[in-house]
């Protein structure tokens, strides 16, 4: 591999077929980095106008033996990777009491949250044997969500996994700080993308998604721990973390629920 491709951002994304994942997948093209772009769909995946000079995966992230094997040859292909994005997620309205639902909470949970270990297991290993002298990033990013700060009812499933997926990447930032490697969380407010469009209530400080790719990118390349995206749904955040419980329930109790419909 030459010096110059060296200098190209390599960056695998996942959930690249829509929404957040095809808004970053767009951001970093523009950037000129070399991509790897795995979705289930493989016809949106070569839709995008810039495939044809990527890597393109049509694999289900629930199928991790696929996931690692996308990702093994995308390491042998480029060497390794920059940043990692685990993107892929679905949302749907759960309730507990519905039989039906808790296959939908295993769904949600595999692909919200076991899928992000899955994304970024096969990269660890090649990030830590860096050359000293090799400053290129490495980021390893969860798209993770403000509905993971408190629990909103209908929203059991969503709201836990994404709260799942800030704290695993905690602990993993915690075990990689050693070695250089950041974790990154990004918790996307209300972003205009097929999944938010299913829902039937107001969504304060909407924002298009490649604004919301842009700012990602970069808090990405800053390499900053936590950051939610757009900021002022991050004030909001703060809020609710602080609120009792017995005045969050109160402010909380008639919200509109999520659809039942699983969004990818």
């Amino acid at each position: 591999m030459t010096a110059a491709r060296r200098r190209r951002l390599r960056v695998f994304i996942t959930g690249a077929s829509s929404g957040i994942g095809a808004a970053l997948a767009r951001e970093y093209a523009a950037r000129g980095a070399i991509l790897g772009l795995l979705g289930r769909r493989a016809d949106a995946l070569h839709a995008l106008p810039f495939s044809a000079a990527h890597h393109i995966y049509a694999v289900d992230v629930t199928d991790h033996a696929a996931l690692a094997a996308a990702a093994a040859d995308f390491i042998a292909r480029e060497g390794g990777a920059d940043i990692v994005i685990a993107s892929a997620g679905v949302s749907a309205g759960t309730l507990t009491e519905r039989p039906d639902d808790l296959s939908r909470f295993a769904e949600i949970f595999a692909i919200n949250v076991t899928a992000t270990v899955a994304t970024f297991a096969p990269f660890v290993e090649t990030m830590k044997r860096r050359e000293v002298n090799d400053r290129g990033p490495r980021r390893l990013v969860a798209i993770g969500s403000v509905a993971g700060i408190r629990g909103m009812k209908g929203a059991g499933a969503y709201c836990a996994s994404k709260s799942a997926v800030h704290t695993y990447a905690e602990s993993l930032r915690l075990e990689l700080q050693p070695h250089g490697i950041r974790v990154v969380t990004i918790a996307p407010g209300y972003i205009d993308t097929p999944m938010t469009r299913q829902n039937r209530f107001p969504m304060p400080f909407l924002m298009p998604v490649d604004r919301f790719a842009a700012a990602a990118a970069r808090a990405i390349d800053v390499g900053t721990s936590y950051r939610v995206i757009p900021w002022p749904m991050g004030v909001v955040a703060k809020v609710l973390r602080l609120l009792p419980n017995v005045l969050f329930d109160a402010l909380f109790a008639h919200a509109p629920t999520k659809s039942g419909k699983v969004a990818p």
